[in-house]
């Protein structure tokens, strides 16, 4: 009983949050909590029957949790999940509040936690997780993350806490020396991995940053491979079957999440895992939260596009339809350095009508850097958004909205949608 006091605190809190804030004010719950109760969540996250599992990375963590969570709840798990994408601490333990008893203990029969890198090493020492799936190493958030060895460093830490395997992205170099040294150090860890095949990469030469592939790494028939994308479907090769599977939204990028998802679910259900109930149940989820989300404004069919690091720039650019007409791009102050974007080659978009958010002239400058036809150049999101959706319905396509984080809430604000992706878990 001794964190009932700061449950009930928070979950005050929370009410009075809402209430000042309608749909936001999420992480400030667990804030609170955190600061009189810092025991709370590794107390609640360390309680579940059959475990805790972990996805981190840089990249790809909250398509592969919702892929994840899919996977476990079709072989009949009751499974408790950040569905609201909180990735942070004062997040995670805001999104247990939801569910917590008085005691602190939390329903269900597994916990499946999407976790920041930064965050999720902090608080890795307090964790025991039966599964730590990674997804990548990529330049990410450089005002937080200094470097692509910073970000590994982080993500050893969370997986050193296993305690039965650790799920790695074996196209990632970072990560094969990870699993290697897992596998040599007497850890009593197991290392599972997935990837692509070389023609998946022949396929996908830009944006990816892989330069040898699974296949190259692995034994024969060892570990889950994807061999084969195409729009929004992809083929996997798994212990010599191959599986169609659909995917939520365009690219590799997608079949390497659901790769990452459908390998982690074998890691995490052992003897119970069917391969193919967990690649249907992928197959079922809507695209995450403006990741390839389709929703309709007053009649308009608008596609959501986030871009949160170069590589999903690039993935994301390289997958759009080569016939989409209206693009409007929208990126905000979460980026804080322009020049961040500028390896990224957007010459595929050929024309952009408006280039919108606080870095609007930045990001119109690579884009005609890049031959891209910028129409009109608009900094205040709302006034752009409203020009855009003036226009009438594209020939060809749907409208896309590229943006960034802070563009996807001031885009959602605008439009009346919700600011963030909280469902029930």
């Amino acid at each position: 009983m001794r964190y009932t006091p700061a449950i009930l605190i928070g979950r005050g809190v929370r009410v009075l949050a809402r209430w000042r804030k309608p749909g936001g004010g999420s992480a400030v719950p667990g804030l609170v909590v955190n600061t009189i109760a810092p025991g709370f969540l590794a107390h609640a996250l360390n309680g579940f029957p059959q475990g805790l599992v972990i996805v981190s990375g840089s990249s790809g963590k909250s398509t592969t949790t919702k892929m994840l969570v899919a996977a476990l709840r079709a072989h009949g798990l009751t499974v408790f999940t950040n569905s609201s994408t909180a990735n942070i601490r004062q997040g995670l333990t805001s999104a247990l509040l939801e569910r917590a008893s008085v005691t602190g203990r939390v329903a269900g029969d597994i916990a499946v936690l999407e976790m920041d890198e930064g965050h999720g090493a902090a608080i890795a020492p307090t964790l025991t997780p039966r599964v730590v799936a990674l997804t990548n190493v990529m330049v990410d958030q450089i005002d937080r993350f200094h470097d692509s060895d910073m970000v590994a460093g982080l993500l050893r830490k969370i997986a050193l806490r296993s305690t039965g395997v650790v799920v790695i992205n074996a196209d990632d170099a970072y990560l094969a020396d990870l699993g290697g040294e897992l596998d040599s150090e007497a850890t009593g860890v197991t290392v599972e991995r997935y990837g692509v095949t070389s023609d998946v990469l022949a396929a996908n030469p830009r944006g990816l940053g892989y330069t040898r592939t699974a296949a190259e790494r692995l034994p024969a028939g060892d570990g889950l491979l994807v061999t084969e994308v195409s729009g929004r479907s992809a083929r996997f090769a798994l212990e010599g079957v191959s599986y169609p599977v659909a995917l939520p939204a365009r690219g590799t990028h997608y079949a390497v999440d659901a790769a990452t998802a459908v390998a982690t679910a074998r890691a995490a259900l052992g003897s119970r895992f069917d391969a193919a109930v967990a690649i249907e149940a992928v197959g079922t989820i809507p695209p995450v939260f403006g990741r390839g989300e389709i929703v309709t404004v007053n009649g308009h069919e608008i596609e959501f596009v986030l871009v949160q690091n170069p590589a999903s720039f690039q993935l994301n650019v390289d997958s759009l339809e080569p016939s989409t007409e209206q693009i409007l791009i929208a990126i905000g102050s979460d980026v804080r350095d322009p020049s961040y974007f500028w390896p990224v080659d957007t010459s595929s978009l050929g024309h952009v009508l408006i280039a919108s958010g606080s870095k609007a002239h930045d990001i119109a400058l690579q884009l005609v850097y890049d031959d891209v036809t910028v129409d009109r150049i608009e900094p205040d999101v709302g006034v752009a958004l409203d020009a855009f959706l003036a226009l009438p319905k594209p020939a060809h396509g749907m409208k896309t909205i590229i943006f960034s984080a802070d563009g996807m809430r001031r885009t959602r604000a605008h439009l009346g949608l919700a600011t963030n992706a909280e469902e029930p878990v």
